[in-house]
């Protein structure tokens, strides 16, 4: 895993609340999980910052959650991010609430008007284009990696146990990133389980590393489309989640090319999409 700094600040924050257990009453600090909007803008040479997006969030790693968004969501088109700037702190109360990527091209701010981005902690971006759309902008997948199933059962533990933040709050998704050998690479954590997949595919992208034909997704929650379609476009051929997904995700799934293991817990999981993936040949019943 890359040995990357966890925020520090208003990532996680302490309040104090009246804790009642059985016939217990105590008054005490508790550590909560941050939430805050962050305004994701665009620009290319001398060009004035076009506003992208708005997105509720958990504070930290804003230059990856801005790129890894721009990436998923099919904005870039080519571009190349040269670098990202956080608000003016002169004229901000908080400058980290609003970031630009600095982009090598001019950016088309036709695009956002037709996007029509809207998006929250709880349900991610709005309003999604059609499956027949996402595939135009999801390159076509490799047929591998092919996946150990023990591998596979192995990584909700390697997840869980680096999610520092999550040991404080108990308030945050994850989304984290493997090798076909179950090598935990980079994780990300954030109040909205699409922004902890942007921040994890933000990091790749601002160090060049996309795209993501030989790794693993896995993610802490339930799965819905737009997981499924952020990590095609991403390149991710293989996605794994401790819950359920919907049926539109497996559609999804099926339609892009990508593996889908659900209820991923214990010692066994389902695989919902494209099993060739995962090695089950040491099972009863399969040739």
């Amino acid at each position: 895993m890359s040995d990357d700094t966890f925020p520090t600040v208003r990532h996680v924050t302490s309040r104090r609340i009246v804790a009642v257990r059985g016939e217990s009453l105590e008054v005490r600090d508790d550590r909560v999980v941050g939430e805050a909007p962050l305004e994701i803008r665009a620009a290319g040479p001398r060009q004035e910052p076009v506003a992208v997006a708005v997105t509720m969030r958990t504070p930290g790693f804003e230059a990856e959650l801005a790129a890894g968004f721009l990436w998923t969501e099919g904005l870039l088109d080519g571009q190349e991010v040269l670098g990202t700037v956080p608000g003016n702190p002169a004229g901000l109360s908080q400058p980290d609430d609003t970031i630009v990527v600095r982009l090598s091209r001019p950016f088309d701010d036709s695009k956002v008007a037709e996007r029509h981005f809207v998006a929250t902690a709880s349900c991610g971006i709005c309003g999604k284009a059609s499956i027949d759309e996402v595939a135009l902008r999801a390159a076509p997948l490799p047929d591998g990696p092919v996946v150990a199933r023990s591998v596979v059962l192995a990584l909700p533990d390697l997840l869980r146990a680096a999610q520092r933040a999550f040991d404080e709050t108990g308030g945050l998704h994850a989304a984290g990133l493997f090798s076909p050998t179950g090598e935990l690479l980079a994780l990300r954590e954030d109040v909205g389980r699409h922004n902890a997949l942007d921040k994890l595919v933000g990091s790749q992208v601002l160090a060049g590393a996309m795209p993501l034909h030989d790794r693993i997704l896995m993610v802490s929650g339930r799965v819905s489309f737009e997981i499924v379609q952020k990590a095609a476009v991403a390149g991710i051929p293989i996605v794994c989640a401790v819950s359920a997904p919907s049926d539109l995700a497996i559609e999804t799934a099926e339609r892009l090319g990508v593996t889908l293991v659900g209820f991923l817990r214990g010692d066994g999981f389902n695989v919902y999409a494209r099993d060739a993936r995962i090695d089950l040949r040491d099972l009863s019943g399969l040739g």
